[in-house]
């Protein structure tokens, strides 16, 4: 089994990696190219919707067909979107068909992964295997948008090149390596809606998923609009964002495996209340950064805020979840996807006409949405007790 997992964890790690090695360099290809900023928001929404709506197709077809070969399939197409971003770098339409083809396969090597490690594990050890794949996920978002930084410095095509070959040497790994799994438990597929999941809508827990929408959006904002907004205001490069949002990366791998252990049971809501609150003291600070120093300050407080707030959410949305809990974390991860589809493209429509003032509107989203907290105290209808 170890074999397999660490596979399993590379695979996640570089599907991760590619959503985040291209978010110092997409901003850098559209200005250079002199084309409108909120094609930044359109290139990474279609990347969003189309693993979204295509993922659950890849599930069901993965129980038919079988894990390993969706893995080797999903690798293949994954590679060719790298490919064909780093080749066709200035064809806008060839862009947007390199995200859709990336978004659609991260989208079947989700299903078959996450499946894989729902077949071979059970109940009492399938936690510790979920973790593991998501650390690798943390990983990717922390390592991607460096590695991107630092070789788009050289070239902008190099990151997607250099991704597209180690990828295909997943392949081979893979390959070898990997044996269709027996199915030792259930499957966790990855669905729109999961199945239960318009019942726990009923309940005060409601509140939690709207509040989950509204922290993602407003980080996806942040990722597709911050290299564009410091571009003009110091002058930014791709080698300097690289090294901020790895920075921002540790700050996030800091809170959660520091901070985080620190909230007792039955504080959840008042560690993100504040969490929220400190989230929307970076945002205002970054219209008003003028040095790499004061970026990385603003960007790594958001992150901290931002990273707190995630984390706690998560475990009280499990608390709330009477025991449903992988109904819960599906439907978590459902408005999370939205945040992704929805926020690129209204962040960066809103930089093309606000500039700077986005930063506030979004301070202003992040203290509004602490009503979904308050409006889930009001509330005593409660899964707890089920």
């Amino acid at each position: 089994m170890k074999k397999s997992i660490l596979l399993l964890m590379s695979v996640q790690f570089f599907v991760y990696l590619g959503f985040g090695i291209i978010i110092p360099i997409l901003p850098e290809v559209i200005v250079q190219q002199n084309l409108s900023e909120i094609h930044v928001g359109g290139l990474l929404t279609v990347y969003s919707l189309a693993s979204f709506f295509t993922a659950p197709l890849w599930g069901a077809l993965s129980d038919r067909t079988g894990r390993k070969k969706l893995i080797i399939v999903g690798l293949i197409g994954f590679s060719l979107s790298f490919f064909l971003f780093a080749f066709f770098i200035e064809n806008l339409t060839m862009l947007y068909l390199s995200r859709v083809v990336g978004g659609i396969f991260s989208g079947a090597l989700y299903t078959a992964v996450t499946g894989f490690v729902g077949d071979m594990t059970t109940e009492e050890n399938r936690n510790k295997y979920m973790g593991l794949l998501g650390m690798s996920i943390g990983l990717g978002f922390i390592f991607g948008p460096a590695i991107g930084g630092v070789l788009g410095h050289y070239s902008l095509q190099l990151p997607f090149i250099g991704s597209g070959i180690l990828t295909l040497l997943l392949v081979i790994y893979a390959g070898v390596i990997l044996k269709e799994p027996e199915r030792l438990g259930e499957a966790n597929k990855r669905s729109l809606l999961p199945k239960g999941g318009a019942m726990l809508w009923q309940y005060r827990i409601r509140n939690l998923f709207l509040l989950s929408f509204m922290v993602t959006l407003i980080l996806a904002g942040i990722e597709s609009t911050f290299q564009l907004f410091q571009i003009s205001a110091i002058k930014i490069t791709p080698k300097q964002v690289g090294y901020l949002f790895m920075a921002s990366g540790f700050v996030d791998a800091a809170i959660q495996g520091g901070v985080v252990r620190r909230v007792k049971n039955g504080s959840e809501t008042k560690w993100i209340v504040g969490a929220q609150i400190v989230t929307a003291v970076g945002l205002i600070l970054i219209p008003f950064t003028g040095s790499l120093f004061w970026a990385g300050v603003a960007l790594g407080i958001f992150t901290a805020g931002n990273a707190l707030t995630r984390t706690v959410l998560v475990s009280l949305t499990s608390k709330e979840s009477g025991g449903k809990y992988g109904t819960a974390a599906g439907m978590t991860y459902s408005m999370d996807n939205m945040g992704r589809i929805i926020g690129p493209l209204l962040f960066t429509y809103l930089f093309t006409r606000a500039t700077g003032e986005i930063y506030f509107i979004s301070a202003t989203l992040a203290i509004i949405s602490i009503v979904f907290i308050f409006l889930y105290h009001k509330s005593s209808k409660t899964l707890r007790s089920a």
